[in-house]
């Protein structure tokens, strides 16, 4: 994860919500500020910082054009007053615009009174009246952000045009509210005379702390939000060196290099832990600016201070969030690697609870979390663990620091669970474990898996500690073979069959697309993919399961003009025969290569292996739609996202299933819905299963619903 990701800045947007700014993003909105304001400081004409600024607003949106459109008080028409990058012929085309609900997005931005986000101007109704002028200057999308006198009424708008079809993101949306408040400012009186009144307006309504300096660098002006930070009067502070405030933490050299690229760059930013006047700590951002004089001279120094506090307690909770289940509270699976990472003794004993998945069948999810927080919260309190971890769905990681007696302590769990039911809303349930068990310093986690996944299969409550001189070849085990077998036989008898579920249309209340899903059908049972998809990754016959998938699905699509997906794994991606294979495929049967979405999981699109990525480009170029699934299961990489040009983006069903009850379920599915929303990339969400699900996947705008609220994996398609 980069640092750029890691750290974000909270503001408030339109509606008084948190919006998340990277530090890169927030210093170039930082940046433009200043820039105004040392425009505003020099008393340089109106129209020229009016300009200045609408350059600025572009050169952060590549392929853009700004503009600034004022309503006439008498007439209550709009015009362009600035527009420095837009032909004058349509500014022309622009003039007396009466705003209304099709007068634009700059029309709507004043009559609403709201921000307006157009991200196709062809097609949105807001754009009728100005359809042409958008066709002939190809204005593709536009962003306007109204411009407000000092009783909050609009008399204009700030507005960003672009070239393609776009919608804005937490940036874009700061950077325009950012303009408006600018050019509202600027407004307000544009006479030379009152130009310094203007700057300390500016200065005294941001919600930045502002301290300007003398030659000297003692303190000529503060504004409030400087005397609400740090405590101090404003009297306390004029005529005082900012030093006043300083922790004292920092050495004589690290002034000395602030003050130095001050004197060469005339411009130092950085974070710093500064001290209020009760003596408590505050980690601040600082921005300082030198302003010089016709000589070039700094007769003085703006400092911009930003309270990191909010920055530093997302920081902390994403730390914890990072290593630490979200369900029970407990250490996860990273956090246990790093644990046992330490190359040193220890015991570790992994805890399966048997027949878990029959209890979410039979009870329902929300009863199956219950169990996971009660047997968690059993195992800290009545057990001595040194580090406790939930690393799977229904597994926990018990780490001691030394050898410990490893079968009395399996006993010991064994009976207390054994002489205590849990209790779940007048549910009474026995829970039981199989258990694997290791002690040493290398490999620990591996040798507790083979040792617990032996005990699974020598029946229910079961324990078996790893030895080093074992003999047994866990790769080569009996079920192991066996499920080998049967995927040979199964491939060589035809006994690899897809099943079709639908994918519901949330907007057409339709199914509209299939998800082809490999099942090995017997004459006695259908063989779930659960069962079989490891065995054939260990025996490497991933790729040719997944070419009769291919094969079979698009012989299924020749009868009908669905799209259905198919499941492509990193084997397949392995091997480099997805292309042409696909492509013979969709000759032979005569199937629109658009109509083919290829399913990766998360964690394939965000390794980056080369050839998988050149791979993936390919079949993009050859006609193929990629949809991520998984999404969320692993660390979301929303960037890599943007580099594949993602076509679907699949939601985690574990997110999905209890989203109605779990809030955390519900605020991760409400953020990938925002990113995808606002790149254009359709949802899925898997796994709704009930109505109330369905409901919540509709408020957010979710494009598709998937599972068995709508369809179970059938041989035939619904008709």
């Amino acid at each position: 994860m980069s640092e750029e990701s890691c750290y974000k800045i909270d503001v408030q947007n339109e509606d008084n919500n948190e919006v998340t700014l990277s530090p890169n993003e927030y210093n170039q909105i930082l940046n433009i500020q200043e820039q105004i304001l040392e425009k505003i400081a020099s008393h340089e004409p109106t129209s020229e910082i009016l300009e200045k600024l609408c350059l600025l607003a572009e050169s952060s949106l590549p392929n853009s054009v700004a503009s600034i459109m004022i309503k006439n008080k008498e007439t209550g028409l709009m015009s362009v007053r600035t527009a420095p990058s837009i032909p004058q012929k349509a500014q022309d085309n622009l003039a007396n615009l009466k705003p209304g609900p099709n007068g634009g997005s700059c029309g709507n931005a004043v009559f609403k009174n709201k921000p307006q986000f157009v991200q196709n101007t062809f097609e949105d109704d807001r754009w009728s009246n100005l359809r042409q002028v958008a066709i002939d200057f190809n204005i593709c999308a536009c962003w306007s952000t109204p411009i407000r006198d000092k009783e909050k009424n609009a008399i204009g708008s700030f507005a960003l045009s672009s070239f393609e079809h776009r919608s804005p993101n937490s940036f874009h949306i700061e950077l325009l509210k950012t303009a408006a408040s600018v050019v509202s400012i600027l407004l307000k009186d544009e006479e030379m005379e009152k130009r310094n009144k203007l700057f300390l307006d500016a200065m005294k309504n941001s919600a930045n702390g502002i301290i300007i300096t003398d030659e000297k660098n003692l303190i000529v002006e503060v504004n409030s939000s400087i005397t609400d930070i740090y405590g101090y009067s404003r009297d306390e502070l004029l005529g005082k060196n900012p030093k006043i405030l300083a922790s004292k933490e920092y050495s004589k050299s690290f002034y000395k290099k602030m003050w130095n690229a001050l004197n060469t760059e005339s411009k130092w930013d950085g974070e710093i832990v500064n001290k209020k006047k009760d003596g408590s700590a505050i980690d601040q951002w600082i921005s300082i600016t030198a302003l010089h004089d016709e000589n070039n001279l700094a007769h003085n120094y703006l400092a911009m201070f930003t309270d990191l506090t909010p920055l530093k307690e997302a920081q902390n909770k994403m730390a914890f969030m990072a290593y630490h289940d979200p369900l029970t509270n407990l250490f996860n699976k990273s956090y246990l690697e790093t644990v046992l990472n330490t190359k040193k003794d220890k015991t570790l004993i992994l805890l399966n609870i048997n027949n878990f998945s029959y209890i979410n069948t039979a009870y329902g999810f929300n009863i199956g979390d219950e169990i996971l927080i009660n047997v968690s919260r059993i195992l800290e309190k009545n057990f001595e663990i040194d580090t406790l971890c939930k690393i799977n769905s229904d597994e926990f990681a018990l780490v001691f620091n030394e050898e410990i007696a490893i079968t009395e302590k399996i006993s010991e769990i064994q009976n207390f669970f054994m002489k205590n039911l849990i209790n779940i809303k007048k549910i009474k349930l026995n829970i039981t474990f199989s258990y694997g068990a290791v002690y040493g310093k290398n490999n620990l986690l591996r040798k507790a898996s083979s040792a617990l996944k032996e005990a699974k299969e020598n029946g229910k409550n079961r324990f078996v500690i790893f030895e080093e001189n074992s003999n047994v070849d866990y790769s080569k085990r009996e079920s192991f073979i066996n499920y080998t077998n049967l995927i040979k036989t199964a491939l060589d008898d035809n006994q690899i069959v897809p099943f079709f579920q639908g994918i519901y249309n949330n907007e057409t209340c339709q199914i509209t697309k299939y998800e082809s899903l490999a099942r090995i059908v017997l004459k006695d049972r259908i063989i779930s993919p659960y069962e079989f998809l490891e065995p054939a990754k260990l025996s490497g016959l991933l790729p040719e399961i997944t070419k009769v998938m291919i094969d079979k699905t698009m012989k299924a699509m020749s009868l009908n003009n669905y799209e259905f997906s198919i499941n492509i794994t990193e084997d397949d991606l392995a091997e480099d025969y997805l292309n042409d294979y696909l492509n013979e495929k969709i000759a032979l049967y005569k199937i629109d290569s658009k109509r083919v979405i290829l399913e990766i999981l998360e964690g394939v699109s965000s390794t980056g292996k080369k050839n998988h990525i050149k791979q993936l480009n390919l079949l993009k170029k050859s006609g193929f739609k990629i949809a991520i699934d998984d999404f969320g299961a692993e660390y979301s990489n929303f960037e890599r996202i943007l580099d594949l040009d993602i076509d679907y983006i699949k939601i985690d069903a574990k997110y999905i299933k209890d989203i109605d009850t779990n809030k955390r379920s519900y605020e991760i599915v409400r953020a990938i819905s925002f990113f995808a929303k606002n790149v254009n990339i359709p949802c899925i969400a898997e796994f709704v299963h009930n109505e109330s699900v369905q409901k919540i996947i509709k408020d957010l705008g979710i494009s598709y619903s998937q599972g068995y609220y709508f369809s179970q994996p059938n041989k035939e398609l619904l008709n």
